[in-house]
């Protein structure tokens, strides 16, 4: 069973409207700070991207409907930091500090903040995925392959980048990325378990029964444990 956040090329839903051209980054001067906060925690280092994106899964489909795009990503960080014992439930009920009020004690993980100066090498740095793998290549470009169905196969309604409308899909290898960390695994602490990962390309046709275009194709990154020979 997918969960609400799995909702690409659903119908129902809506036209998509792009943001015009040269529109501003953040629409409000809060959304910067909700990413900027979401990084800030993301260095202390108790939980990987993967179990980042699990989080904002994990939102009640009342919640993950009602939310706004950073309201989500604040409501999963909540969840992350309490989970992880990095603060409890009381703590984020607290207002805000200010003069008045008296300084709490350091945080067992201040040594981690990750400070204003630093961050614009983070991010140009990134958070490369690619590892060394004992698993090998099982498909080579030119391959038709069919996806399985999207579901976590490790941990029950786990973690996956397998998308619902790509289930149970036939394809076409276009290239291998090489080994990159597994996310099924590692979103749930059971080690990064990298395997390849390819681009394979579907016709739209072959993802939805009436797609808009049928000339479309839809190139998706996948990895191995995803894939079948067709």
């Amino acid at each position: 069973m997918t969960r609400v956040h799995d909702m690409g090329g659903r119908f129902g839903e809506g036209r998509i409207t792009p943001e015009a051209e040269g529109a501003p980054v953040f629409s409000t001067d809060w959304h910067a700070r909700a990413l900027a906060v979401t990084l800030a925690c993301g260095a202390l280092g108790q939980w990987n991207i993967d179990g980042s994106r699990h989080a904002r899964e994990r939102l009640s489909a009342a919640d993950y409907t009602r939310l706004s795009y950073y309201e989500k990503w604040m409501a999963a960080l909540a969840n992350l930091l309490v989970e992880q014992g990095v603060l409890r439930e009381e703590d984020l009920a607290q207002p805000f500090a200010t003069e008045e009020t008296p300084a709490l004690p350091q945080h067992p993980l201040a040594a981690r903040c990750l400070h204003p100066e630093a961050v614009a090498q983070v991010l140009a740095a990134g958070g490369p995925a690619v590892r060394d793998s004992q698993v090998a290549p099982q498909f080579r470009p030119g391959d038709r392959v069919r996806t399985r169905r999207p579901a976590n196969t490790l941990v029950n309604g786990g973690h996956t980048r397998l998308p619902a409308y790509a289930g149970c899909a036939e394809g076409q290898v276009l290239r291998l990325h090489g080994s990159h960390v597994f996310p099924d695994s590692n979103a749930h602490d059971r080690g990064e378990a990298p395997e390849p990962l390819y681009a394979v390309s579907f016709a739209a046709q072959s993802l939805w029964a009436h797609a808009e275009h049928p000339r479309d194709e839809v190139v998706l990154d996948l990895w191995q444990s995803y894939l079948e020979p067709a």
